[in-house]
């Protein structure tokens, strides 16, 4: 790997972590020896943007849980992450806090008998927002990349929707894929 550039993975969202394993984020950090935290901006009942409701297969206009992170790599912020879920998987769970989840949200969700089996992911480049450019510490001009996941069950049932807008700085995505 190039000086400052970084791999992500996405099948490791989909793994349930090891007992006393940190959340997916740190752990794919550590396992590039680089440093993965994160900071929980916000977390509650929201009504579901459009797309995260088609995502979700709810009806648009429904509530979800969102929680919404800021993600660091090396003290540095990389990446925004706004990941929903259905009012019924997550309502009343540590989901809905700004309190760090042990173990990690995917943990959570397997602990509740909801385990992902398989992602949908689409990756577009574009212009960030005025926030987004501020959160990101991206100069005038620089694109994002915006990566929206929808994870499914093995009933294909959604049970998560995630949207990361990401700085391009050293970005790299890495997929495996398998035929069944």
């Amino acid at each position: 790997m190039g000086e400052g550039e970084w791999t992500g993975a996405s099948a490791r969202y989909l793994a349930r972590p090891l007992p006393g394993a940190g959340d997916a984020w740190g752990a794919e950090a550590a396992a590039e020896g680089r440093r993965g935290t994160q900071r929980i901006v916000r977390a509650g009942e929201v009504v579901a943007p459009d797309r995260v409701a088609d995502l979700l297969g709810v009806g648009r206009g429904s509530r979800v849980v969102e929680r919404r992170r800021i993600m660091y790599l090396d003290d540095v912020p990389c990446e925004l992450t706004d990941t929903y879920y259905p009012l019924a998987i997550a309502a009343d769970t540590g989901l809905g806090g700004t309190a760090k989840i042990r173990g990690g949200a995917v943990r959570l969700l397997a602990d509740l008998g909801y385990v992902g089996v398989r992602a949908e992911e689409q990756v577009v480049a574009r212009m960030p927002s005025g926030a987004e450019q501020a959160s990101l510490a991206l100069d005038a001009g620089v694109p994002v990349l915006e990566l929206t996941r929808r994870t499914l069950d093995a009933d294909d049932r959604p049970i998560q929707a995630d949207v990361m807008v990401m700085s391009p700085r050293g970005q790299k995505l890495r997929y495996e894929i398998g035929i069944g």
